[in-house]
């Protein structure tokens, strides 16, 4: 098995839709450090797992620089990016996002080694 890793800086703002107070419920901003975790059984025919160039254009491409809340479908908090990360990118089994020092989400997809659930 082949394993990879992109880390990827992502600027943005976003407000988060909580059943209680909290000043996150304001809109706000984050420099988020997104780390995304890629494997293969074999590599692509470049010799790749995937290209990394490919991975931060994804998450790029969407979240930075955005106001999360108008471009993601869901709540945009940490859990659920990681998430959603993992749904972007075929190879991507694992995505970590952190949004300040010590505030760390990680999600990790539930597949056997053939993919299925």
């Amino acid at each position: 098995m082949y394993y990879v890793s992109k880390r990827i800086e992502v600027a943005g703002s976003h407000r988060l839709n909580l059943s209680y107070e909290s000043k996150c419920a304001n809109t706000h901003g984050h420099n988020w450090i997104i780390t995304v975790f890629c494997k293969a059984r074999k590599l692509n025919a470049d010799g790749m797992v995937c290209d990394f160039k490919h991975i931060k254009e994804k998450i790029h491409s969407v979240l930075d620089h955005k106001h999360l809340n108008d471009v993601l479908p869901f709540n945009p908090t940490a859990e659920n990016i990681a998430k959603w990360i993992t749904e972007q990118i075929p190879e991507c089994y694992k995505a970590k996002v952190q949004e300040s020092e010590g505030n760390i989400a990680v999600y990790v997809e539930d597949k056997d080694e053939e993919g299925e659930l």
